[in-house]
């Protein structure tokens, strides 16, 4: 190409379409942020009661005088509105999800966009079934226990910063164990397993759903097997689903 042809070279093609999708994936984000700070801002006000519903498993299982304690000055200001971070982000993850979707999606093919619709929406809806489980389910009976077990002469009040700190950590680490289903999928659609092999390995992953909720779970037996159960629950809808999303190739 000479210096007076006006024809962009495949260096100038490729640069301009790298800068083209970051300005996208900037504006996406910032749809993502926007949407993220309007919800924040609008539990603000709420933030101290989102923190009294989030602290009702434990606080109506404490002795009769006991109740939560901040140690630490800033506490009853800063924990209520890091809560309400939380939620806002719980909320607003949808929309943050449809964003990114959006973006990547033009450079998928058919068949990966109709695995990857279903794939996104049961990840979003097992996490948000985890959370939900952790916190009607397993941490009243984990409180319960807990409270049973405190030693004579010991006062149970909780810093109510290691609280939320505890809880979040228990969503997350629920809301992770049931995408099991959107996992096996994931490992047999890029051919690592498939439902045959999955079918055989049932005994390890009972196995191993029991091993994770020892690890997770507070130290009582109750709280581990209303963890394994379901994991091993959601691996047979997982295995199911392999078999229904993902046909094995015809033999010629």
């Amino acid at each position: 190409m000479t210096p007076s042809d006006p024809r962009p070279s495949a260096d100038d093609a490729i640069e301009e379409g790298l800068f083209s999708h970051l300005i996208e994936l900037r504006s996406r984000l910032l749809r993502a942020v926007v949407v993220l700070l309007l919800v924040l801002l609008a539990l603000v006000p709420v933030a101290n009661h989102l923190y009294a519903e989030l602290a009702k498993p434990l606080v109506e299982r404490m002795p009769q005088g006991a109740h939560l304690i901040a140690t630490e000055v800033a506490s009853p200001f800063v924990t209520p509105l890091k809560l309400a971070f939380f939620v806002a982000l719980f909320i607003s993850m949808p929309m943050i999800i449809y964003q990114l979707w959006a973006f990547v999606s033009p450079g998928l093919y058919r068949h990966e966009k109709r695995l990857a619709r279903p794939l996104l929406v049961a990840s979003l809806v097992l996490f948000y079934a985890g959370c939900a489980f952790a916190y009607f389910v397993v941490m009243p009976a984990a409180f319960k226990f807990l409270n049973a077990v405190t030693p004579e002469g010991v006062a149970m009040m909780t810093d109510i910063t290691h609280y939320l700190d505890f809880v979040m950590l228990m969503f997350f680490a629920f809301g992770l164990c049931f995408e099991v289903p959107v996992a096996v999928v994931i490992l047999a659609a890029v051919g690592i397993v498939d439902a045959e092999k999955l079918s055989k390995g049932r005994g390890y992953a009972i196995v191993g759903a029991f091993a994770i909720s020892a690890f997770i779970t507070p130290p009582d037996l109750l709280s581990m097997v209303m963890l394994a159960v379901p994991m091993c629950l959601l691996y047979e809808v997982g295995l199911l689903s392999v078999r229904f999303l993902l046909k094995p190739p015809e033999r010629e």
